[in-house]
């Protein structure tokens, strides 16, 4: 946990970057080759260490909260969140300087980067609550420099104003990055499905949910709804999802928007989409938001590739 926290006091720096030009620019980033950027893409996979080291609900909050700050990636909050408080487990969360919660604000700092309060945020916003912390540190971070990486390890310092901290932030953010490229989408409706997903990570699982209107998706909701969104209509639970889409024969490569199925034939319990790097986006579970996860489960049944 940080105990020299010195963060500046200013407006919110960057408006909220709305969801149609984040899918935008999901797609041209899919379509073509990944090239990242400073510490990690925009729209960086997590590496195994990510996956491993981040609880779920917080990585997917990572990667919501982002997008707040265009150029900014979801690595470098995530960093952040390990230097502070380990992803909010440490016991107090409480500095000898006096900042508090998962991302160390100072009680007086906070409220410039508060607002608008982000979707399920708390009212009033408190820098206790994991998704206004991470949120207003987005803002913070853009405020100070990080939008479209200008000054990225200015925008470090002026959350922490010491030389050690920004070399630590960057070398975990670098380390949450995977470094193997994403493959290409084979084609721009697999590239919008997947760029959906993205969208809605963080969002939570809901059985029979096929949207936030509903509170939330579950698994072929997820598929279902994002597959829509690019023109194709896919039955709704798994089993048919997996009947009605050509199959990917086995041991050829998965690409970026094919559907992966887990359980066998007659009991296909659960579908993601797979976004490249052994990662699918899926909504697990009761207990989950939808999020990245390694698609190697022990029944993984096979894959296919919806068209038109």
């Amino acid at each position: 946990m940080s105990h020299t926290l010195a963060k500046t006091v200013g407006g919110i720096g960057c408006a909220v970057l709305a969801l149609p030009l984040l899918a935008a620019l999901i797609v041209a980033a899919l379509v073509g080759s990944f090239i990242p950027g400073p510490a990690g893409g925009t729209d960086a996979a997590p590496s195994k260490y990510a996956l491993s080291d981040i609880p779920p609900r917080m990585l997917a909050l990572y990667q919501r909260a982002a997008p707040e700050c265009p150029g900014l990636s979801w690595t470098i909050l995530a960093a952040i969140g390990k230097v502070e408080t380990d992803h909010a487990r440490h016991p107090t969360m409480v500095s000898s300087a006096g900042a508090i919660g998962p991302m160390q604000f100072m009680p007086t700092t906070f409220p410039a980067y508060a607002y608008p309060v982000p979707p399920g945020g708390k009212r009033p916003p408190t820098p206790w609550d994991p998704v206004d912390a991470v949120f207003a540190a987005a803002r913070m971070l853009c405020a100070n420099g990080a939008r479209n990486g200008k000054n990225l390890s200015g925008a470090i310092y002026s959350y922490n104003h010491s030389r050690t901290y920004v070399r630590q932030v960057l070398d975990i953010a670098d380390r949450y990055q995977a470094q193997a490229a994403h493959a290409a989408a084979p084609n721009q409706r697999a590239a919008i499905a997947v760029a959906f997903a993205h969208a809605q990570l963080g969002t939570p699982y809901q059985w029979g949910g096929d949207g936030p209107h509903e509170g939330g998706f579950d698994c072929s909701g997820l598929t279902k709804a994002a597959y829509a969104k690019a023109g194709i209509t896919l039955p709704r639970v798994a089993e048919a999802q997996y009947h009605a889409t050509s199959k990917v024969p086995r041991g050829k490569p998965l690409l970026p928007g094919d559907l992966v199925f887990f359980g066998r034939l007659g009991n296909l319990h659960h579908v993601g989409i797979y976004i490249g790097n052994n990662q699918m986006i899926n909504a697990p579970n009761r207990r989950s938001v939808v999020r990245i996860e390694n698609y190697h489960w022990t029944d993984f049944w096979g894959a296919t590739r919806p068209t038109q």
